[in-house]
């Protein structure tokens, strides 16, 4: 019998993950998609990596989601005489666009945007948050800073600037290439770094259109800003899923922020029938060690219980030491969170309204249908993936099988909760005929046995995207 774990994993590859056999042995241990990380590796490389995947999904018979996920325009500070420099906390210390070495005083920030935002009091975050400084002077190419915390800084590392809008686009030249590269490749989503406005999802959505006018990739918008929280609306509405990136965000919100923000927007996404795949750090100190903290453990329950399509893994498999171990750990977290009558209650006692169409209300009393004659599995026919989408909004407690005649949306279904897609051209243009056909893939895929019964749900006529207008049980003979 197949998991019924619900919960996706989305996990990176990287130098400790990137032959044929150790993808292969992710995906056994519970990986349903992979995010490859465009900040690191060359265009050839990432693309072998397609390929390896394509080949195993060929394997297996299944589809296996890949996602791009882009740099974006990440800050960071420039170099020192001999690759860092000592602070003291008290002391001054200077950004500016001068791009010789740095010293303990003063080092290049090659970023006039962010000096032109700057303003008396600002606090500036750097490597990460180890070191804090707080502005205290300002100038046309410079800003003079008090060192608050942290007592040594090296080349290159990150900079944030914790409440300010920079006025730089979401899409740097690199980004651009990165992205036509991707789609060249023939990902299936492409997750979109440091978004702050409806503007930079509205410029990567013209990139992503193809000569028909529709988008090669579905879109994730990664909420890593304060400003992406503010149009946080806008920005779900315009996108396919979103990724809550808690790495840059967590430096720039307190932290006695993030829980909440992170139930508000797995919340608001889920909503409006999209996925929300919660990211970084979930089992980092596996990067070094065969078994998690417990308080790691207790972070991807949290997840879970909070109602996540997805949970992601990042440097864990992508440079780790253990990355098996770190999918087989997640997917055991995965699967007992799922287990816990706590966890079912809040699902059951979570459901989204329907949001006023027809196609939402079979939907849902498909659900409740299901939920009420002990169904095994709810079957959707879907053409453009919406039916399935809405299915996994209300979060049932049996797979979501997906028949799909589109190999790409069964591949985008991968990080959506509790969505088995197929990759299934159908049969007759009548109710009866999908139900027979149905029979025989619900039982070839270990869903069902003779005697149990699913809930099928599709549009009639078939073939036309959103037009969810039946509802029908069948048994399996």
């Amino acid at each position: 019998m197949p998991s019924y774990r619900q919960t996706k994993i989305l996990a990176t590859l990287g130098p400790a993950s990137n032959t044929p056999e150790q993808i292969e042995a992710l995906y056994k241990a519970g990986a349903n998609a992979f995010r490859l990380n465009f900040s690191h590796g060359a265009h050839d490389d990432i693309r072998k990596l397609v390929e390896i995947i394509r080949a195993l999904e060929e394997k297996e018979g299944k589809p296996i989601g890949i996602v791009a996920d882009l740099q974006g325009p990440k800050l960071r500070i420039g170099e020192f005489e001999g690759g860092a420099a000592t602070l003291e906390k008290g002391q001054l210390f200077r950004f500016d666009l001068d791009v010789r070495a740095g010293d303990s005083n003063r080092v290049c920030l090659p970023h006039p945007e962010v000096l032109g935002v700057l303003e008396e009091g600002a606090l500036i975050f750097l490597d990460d948050g180890k070191v804090r400084a707080r502005v205290k002077k300002t100038g046309d190419d410079f800003v003079e800073a008090e060192i608050l915390s942290g007592s040594r800084l090296s080349n290159r590392k990150g900079l944030n600037v914790p409440g300010a809008v920079i006025p730089i686009p979401a899409l740097t030249e690199k980004d651009k290439k990165d992205l036509a590269a991707a789609l060249d490749m023939g990902v299936d989503w492409i997750a979109q770094s440091f978004v702050q406005r409806p503007e930079d999802v509205a410029e990567a959505r013209k990139l992503m259109a193809g000569a028909d006018g529709k988008s090669r990739a579905a879109l994730m918008v990664k909420v890593e800003k304060p400003a992406a929280l503010a149009c946080l609306d806008q920005l779900v509405d315009m996108a396919d899923g979103v990724m809550l990136a808690r790495g840059d965000l967590g430096i720039e919100i307190p932290p006695e922020d993030v829980p909440s923000v992170q139930k508000r927007v797995v919340r608001e996404v889920r909503e409006r029938g999209k996925p929300i795949v919660v990211a970084t750090q979930m089992l980092e100190s596996m990067i070094e060690n065969a078994r998690p903290t417990r308080a790691e453990a207790s972070d991807v329950a949290t997840a879970v219980y909070d109602g996540a399509d997805c949970v992601m893994l990042s440097a864990e498999t992508a440079a780790g030491a253990y990355p098996l171990r770190a999918v087989e750990m997640m997917t055991r977290i995965t699967c007992r969170t799922e287990e816990d009558e706590t966890y079912k209650k809040m699902m059951e006692d979570a459901h989204p309204d329907t949001i006023g169409n027809s196609s939402d209300a079979i939907t849902m009393a498909a659900y409740f249908v299901a939920q009420d004659i002990d169904a095994k599995v709810i079957v959707t026919y879907t053409t453009s993936g919406s039916t399935a989408l809405r299915a996994a909004r209300q979060r049932p407690a049996m797979p979501i099988l997906c028949l799909s005649p589109t190999r790409e949306v069964a591949r985008r279904l991968a990080i959506s909760y509790g969505v088995r897609g197929i990759y299934d051209l159908g049969t007759a243009d009548d109710f009866s005929g999908p139900a027979k056909h149905a029979i025989r893939i619900v039982k070839d895929s270990g869903f069902a046995e003779k005697g149990d019964k699913f809930v099928m749900t599709a549009g009639v006529p078939f073939g036309t995207p959103g037009s969810t207008n039946t509802l029908r049980i069948a048994w399996v003979d």
